[in-house]
Order: C-alpha cells, then structure tokens, then sequence
C-alpha cells in the first residue's frame, strides 16, 4: 500500500484552496491535507513550524497580508527544503516569473488544475523531498562521521603523547639500567679478581701443604669464583652492547686456529660431563678478515650453551666455505633440544626456559643475546634448527672478509630482522 502523503495547502480564498483539496484528494496518490488560511496566517505561524512534517507545499498566490514571494522567503528562511508550488491566476505569470527566479519555485495556473495534473506534481516533488531527506540524513551521518572522526583524531594525537612519554621514560630506564649494570660488574669484578687469585696462590704447589679437605675447599672457592666472574664478563658485555658502546675491530686471522683454541678453553667443562668435542675442518682457505675476539667469544657463547644443555651424546663443531666470500660454523649437540614453542625467544636478553629459582641450568640467560648481537656487528646471520629432546644446531654465516671502515652502526648497513619458518629460526 503506498504511503499517505502530507500536503499543506496555504491560501486566502476559501473556494480556490476547497477546490484544490477535492482535486487533490481525486488523484491516485493517498494524500492528507492540512490547510493556513493566509488571512490568518501572521497568527498561524505553528503550522509552518511544523512544516518539516510535510512532503509539498500549494501556496496561493495572491495572500491578503503577505505576497507569495514573502511566504516563500520566510518558509526558506526555516532551512527546510520542501518543494513549493504556487497557484497562480492567468493575469499573474509576470509576478510568478519574478518568484520563480528569485526563489526556485515552481508554479501552475488555476485553469490547468486536474487530477492528472496535480497527480504528477505530487509525484515529482515526493521524489523530489525524499531525495532530499535522503541528503539531508547523509550529511546527518557525514557530520557525525566528521565529529567521530575528529574525535578519533584527538584520541589518537593524545595517545601518541602518551606513547612519546613513554617511550623517552624508557630509554631513560633503559639508560639507567644500563648504566647500573656497568657500575655494579665493575664493582664485583675488582673483589671478584681479587678471591680467585687469592685461591690460586693457595693452590700453587710451593705454597704451604693444605689438607685434601681444604684443597677441595679452595678449590670450589676458585670454581665458583671463575663462575661469579663469568656472569658479571657477561652481564658487562651485554650493558656495552645495549648502549653501542661495543665498537667492531676487524683484522687478519686464522678461522681454523681461532676454533681450535676456543675448543681447548672449553674441553674441560666437556670432560667433566664426559662429551667429546668433535671438529670438523672443511676450509681450504683459514684467514679471513673479520673481528677475532668477537668470533671467538660468539664460539665460546655456543659451545658453552651445547655443553650445558647436553647430559649425554656429543658436541660437534663444523665449519666450511659457503662461496668466495662466506664461511660457516655449526655448532651441534645432541643436548634437550628446544621446543617450537620456545625457539622465537632464546635470543631475547635474560630469557631462559626454566625461569624459576629451582631451575636445573643456572646462567643470567645473557649467552646467545650477547652472541646474536656480535654476529650483528660482524655483519654475519645465525640461524637455529631444534627438536626437543633430540638436540640443536647453531650455524653461524660470516663474510670472509668485511670493511675497516664500517663502525658501530653496524645495524645500519647489516639490519637484524628475523625470519622464521617451521622449526627454523633465522636472525639476519
């Protein structure tokens, strides 16, 4: 069923506007007509206050108090665009013209009134008003979509503030930290230094006999001491790297002896647990130019880690030429493995799996941070391939030979980014 029609019908002659009314109500458009008398309209403004309410408006002419182009202007003045027609007599067109240039009103005469007719005008301003409330919600919703959006907006700007601050608060933290931790090592080590060399003048042989129970005594005092040592070495290291302090100094060296003398520092933590240390020498050309101690420490970090984590089995070191410029080292144990769950973290700083007080593995969780950053700064990758419980491989990539002149910034020309696939983790 179509939908009734409101129609406000202004007018002063009682005759015109009850004839427009039964035209109207003859054609085949369901309308209801509310009539202003125009006689009486400057006391009638509450019809025109409502005059959102109506789909068209038929306004006479001729108004005893008002022209039509007065009543035009003040329902225009109410912001509402409703289509407007005004009826006119035969002798008007010249006064019908001027409002129609003025205002944008149609108008029709009184002699071509008919249903037909009225009909079609109806039809033409309804689609006319409906387009136009369609308009008008559209910018309804526009608007509030603007203010939304505006209040996003100054949402986000405070949000990004926040983040600014929060941001620079941690720096400073990290800052302070690391500044603690350089403070704090340095510190230690001096009375750390100290006890072990104590404990190793009272283990030299020439030094006044100690009982077997105080020579095991000094002993754990001297293993334990190294330990200590070795933990705060780390935790200064990784202050310097953390800060960039930690500059790369490359220079001419031979790969080959550089493994098997890190491999000799190592055999007797490997002995202890009775696991041989196997190496497997494919180079044909053993020198290259990278930074040696860096190369030996990132060794030293690997081998340690497989020597821990490995209660059973073996360690096995293999190195080889990839191409002209680019040699590798694996380092393989047969220890616990890591899960897959676990392996996108064990390059994070002080990250372990077992992160209780009652843990198995002691440690600060600092060796493979420290050995990802200085594979960084010699501009080389490492990736991990891991099952648990059946072992890792660590295999590091380093270029033969790198530039003097690269600095610190080493990020800069070698970015760290990390790619993971399957069980496979590749920091480059």
């Amino acid at each position: 069923m179509e939908e009734t029609r409101k129609v406000l019908v202004v007018g002063s002659d009682k005759q015109d506007y009850g004839a427009l009314c039964r035209i109207l109500n003859q054609t085949s458009i369901p309308v209801e007509v509310s009539l202003v008398d125009g006689e009486k309209k400057g006391n009638s403004l509450g019809a025109f206050s409502q005059v959102a309410l109506y789909d068209c408006i038929f306004l006479n002419h001729h108004l005893p108090q008002d022209n039509a182009l007065a009543t035009v202007e003040q329902l225009q003045s109410l912001g509402i665009k409703i289509p407007i027609i005004v009826i006119i007599n035969e002798d008007n067109g010249q006064d019908a013209t001027q409002i129609i240039a003025s205002s944008g009103v149609e108008y029709i005469s009184k002699s071509d009134l008919s249903s037909t007719t009225l009909a079609r005008i109806l039809r033409l301003c309804i689609r006319l008003g409906d387009a136009e409330k369609r308009v008008a919600q559209m910018m309804q919703k526009l608007q509030a979509s603007n203010e939304s959006l505006k209040r996003q907006k100054r949402e986000l700007v405070a949000q990004k503030q926040l983040l600014r601050l929060q941001h620079l608060k941690l720096l400073e933290a990290s800052q302070l930290k690391s500044q603690f931790l350089t403070t704090i090592s340095h510190e230690l080590r001096t009375p750390m230094n100290a006890v072990i060399g104590f404990a190793q003048v009272l283990l030299r042989p020439n030094f006044h006999a100690l009982t077997l129970q105080q020579t095991d005594i000094v002993e754990r005092i001297l293993n334990n001491g190294k330990h200590l040592l070795m933990l705060l070495n780390e935790l200064l290291e990784f202050s310097g790297l953390e800060s960039g302090d930690i500059t790369p100094k490359p220079e001419v060296f031979d790969l080959s002896q550089c493994i098997e003398t890190t491999v000799a520092e190592v055999r007797s933590l490997a002995d202890e647990k009775h696991l041989p240390i196997i190496v497997r020498n494919q180079l044909q050309n053993h020198v290259i130019f990278n930074d040696t101690k860096k190369m030996k420490q990132v060794l030293t970090n690997l081998l340690s880690n497989a020597i821990k984590f490995t209660e059973s089995g073996y360690i096995c070191v293999e190195v080889e030429e990839l191409s002209e410029n680019r040699v590798a080292i694996s380092v393989q144990d047969t220890g616990i493995g890591i899960a897959t769950k676990d392996i996108n973290s064990i390059f994070e700083p002080f990250w372990q799996v077992d992160q209780t007080t009652s843990r198995k593995y002691g440690g600060t969780g600092l060796g493979l941070a420290i050995a990802h950053s200085l594979i960084q700064i010699m501009c080389g990758k490492i990736t991990v391939n891991s099952q648990l419980g059946e072992g890792s491989i660590f295999r590091v990539e380093l270029p033969r030979q790198v530039s003097s002149s690269y600095s610190h910034h080493i990020k800069d020309v070698c970015p760290g980014t990390v790619a993971h696939s399957g069980k496979r983790r590749m920091l480059l």
